[in-house]
Parts: C-alpha cells; sequence; structure tokens
C-alpha cells in the first residue's frame, strides 16, 4: 500500500509545473516535446495519488495530515 507523502500545497505546486510542462510539450515537437509529455504525465500522476517514488527513496514527507507521533490511542481511552 502507498502511504501519502505528497503535501496539499506540495500537490498544487506539482499540477502547476505539470501543466506548465504539457505547455512546453505542446508548443515543441520531435523528442523534447515527447520527453516534456512523459515528465509532465508523470509529475501529474505524483500530484494525483499524493505518493511520490523519489520522496519515498529519500524517506520524505510533505504531508502534515499524513504524519503522526506514533500509535494511535484505542478511541474512548484518554490519557487523564
Amino acid at each position: 500500500m502507498l502511504t501519502k507523502n505528497v503535501g496539499t500545497a506540495d500537490r498544487v505546486i506539482r499540477i502547476c509545473v505539470s501543466l506548465g510542462l504539457a505547455f512546453g510539450a505542446y508548443k515543441s515537437a520531435g523528442v523534447p516535446a515527447i520527453v516534456l509529455w512523459v515528465l509532465a504525465a508523470v509529475v501529474m500522476a505524483t500530484a494525483l495519488i499524493g505518493w511520490c517514488w523519489l520522496y519515498a527513496l529519500l524517506g520524505l514527507s510533505t504531508c502534515a495530515e499524513c504524519k503522526t507521533d506514533g500509535p494511535a490511542a484505542p478511541p474512548g481511552n484518554k490519557p487523564d
């Protein structure tokens, strides 16, 4: 199972970068266009999925809502 490691702000930035790469691919031709299309697709996929293989490899995460401070306490057991 993929654990999310891309936060909301990071996802928005990735979508913008992906759209910029796609525009660059649209305006170019040949091998550069293919490379830009592939990069745009990969960046968009990581934004939509919320998981980045490079972040996972490096042990990074920008997902503040996904971080935990340890094991969750069972419901109903509040510390005094």
